[in-house]
């Protein structure tokens, strides 16, 4: 009752103050009939707000979405199914979905009364123009009665999760090899360490055809698993994204970091369709929800990439962390994705190079992002011409440069010497000084 006289509006709270009114001048003017006017206005709101207070409406609430990842600047629709699981029919309702505000206005809506049994739906568009992981929720309720005189919330607990990924650029296929030479796809491959046995067979996984089920192995290890056909031998990608703070330039969706991000999701995608193993590495070190994945279904393993890509901050670290580097062997292809670059980022870069069967590097121009280069820092065709000497076959790539224009420019690069058109210009004796 309490809960219901605080949820009172404005009208009701009118009604209150011209019923005590009407009571009060009837006492002094002496008129019955203003008695039973300030009665009447007194009591509507008073037995109103007593219905509510007493009322236990069962609304149930489904959330569901048309997809639960979505890249930039694509939309989403999501369909709210409200039913009364109770008894008692409801009155007014009006819905309103918390969403950030980074996916638009709020979504409101008025359902009319619902009687038992009854159910209702409503669906509404997100859409977002940067990436991340949203939450989608709790819907919040708010009850009237039919005269307007009080109005209560009631929230849902339920939540969902939107996760929206960086745009996708189709990039031309390029030879992907690791020692540069010959013709032909060569790519880099990686022995997948373990037993005999792990080689061999493996754990049952939907859809596998049940003729390759290894009955003594699934005997051994109490479930069920399979012979292997393919090779122990693994093409495997390392794509490395460099997402420090001060070696990028710009904010938000312009930022020379949201540039970079976009592009290791193309290329994240690219080398998954090329047939590798990817995982995703940041300045920070490597991203647990991205580790070495067998080959399978396309959607289902450049899902994790993109999600962690989609939830890729900054940190204010200044150094590149090089723990994740292995102490001896090749993780097979390396791709980074380089920002500002300076002197003390080379141990790292070298250590990179000779860990990885082959290493390719897109540079990217961040002066260009904001006018004048950083003092102390190297300019992207010092930083290219820096890495083709020592082993990368590098590009680098400015705001306008298309992000497909840029991978074939960057297979197109031949030996230790980098680009032709950067060597030209006299770029990498000014870089080795």
């Amino acid at each position: 009752m309490r809960e219901a006289l605080s949820a009172m509006t404005t009208r009701g709270r009118a009604f209150l103050s011209a019923g005590g009114t009407a009571l009060v001048c009837s006492l002094f003017l002496g008129y019955d009939e203003l008695v039973r006017v300030g009665a009447l206005l007194v009591l509507l709101p008073l037995a109103t707000a007593f219905f509510l207070g007493r009322s236990r409406y069962r609304l149930g609430l489904v959330r569901s979405m048309s997809s639960a990842q979505v890249t930039v600047g694509q939309q989403a629709s999501v369909q709210l199914d409200l039913s009364n699981d109770g008894r008692m029919p409801t009155g007014l309702l009006l819905l309103q979905e918390q969403v950030p505000i980074a996916l638009g206005t709020r979504p409101r809506f008025v359902v009319d009364q619902m009687g038992p049994t009854w159910k209702r739906s409503v669906t509404y568009h997100v859409r977002s123009d940067v990436r991340g992981r949203f939450q989608l929720g709790p819907m919040q309720v708010r009850l009237s009665d039919p005269f307007g005189l009080v109005r209560m919330e009631r929230t849902f607990q339920s939540v969902a999760t939107l996760v929206v990924t960086p745009p996708v650029v189709p990039l031309p296929p390029i030879p992907l090899s690791g020692a540069w030479t010959g013709s032909g796809d060569n790519r880099p491959r990686a022995f997948a360490s373990g037993s005999a046995q792990d080689v061999t067979v493996r754990e049952y996984r939907r859809g596998d055809d049940l003729r390759r089920v290894h009955w003594r192995s699934s005997a051994h290890a109490g479930e069920l698993m399979v012979r292997r056909e393919e090779q122990p031998w693994q093409s495997r990608a390392t794509l490395f994204v460099d997402n420090r703070t001060f070696a990028h330039r710009g904010t938000g969706a312009a930022s020379s970091l949201e540039h970079a991000v976009a592009v290791a999701a193309s290329v994240a995608v690219h080398l998954v369709q090329r047939g590798f193993s990817v995982r995703l590495v940041s300045a920070r070190g490597e991203d647990r929800n991205s580790l070495w994945h067998e080959h399978g279904a396309l959607s289902a393993e450049t899902a994790p990439l993109l999600e962690s890509l989609a939830v890729l901050t900054a940190t204010m670290d200044p150094h590149i962390d090089s723990r994740w580097l292995p102490d001896a062997g090749h993780s097979g292809l390396l791709v980074a994705i380089l920002g500002d670059v300076g002197d003390a980022d080379t141990a790292a870069l070298v250590r990179m190079r000779h860990s990885a069967a082959g290493a390719m590097a897109v540079v990217l121009d961040v002066p260009a992002w904001e006018r004048g280069p950083a003092p102390g820092r190297r300019s992207a065709a010092r930083t290219t011409a820096w890495l083709a000497a020592h082993g990368w076959r590098a590009v680098a790539a400015s705001p306008e440069d298309p992000v497909g224009a840029v991978w074939q420019e960057l297979g197109a690069t031949s030996g230790p010497v980098g680009s032709r058109s950067r060597v030209s210009q006299g770029l990498a004796p000014e870089a080795t000084r």
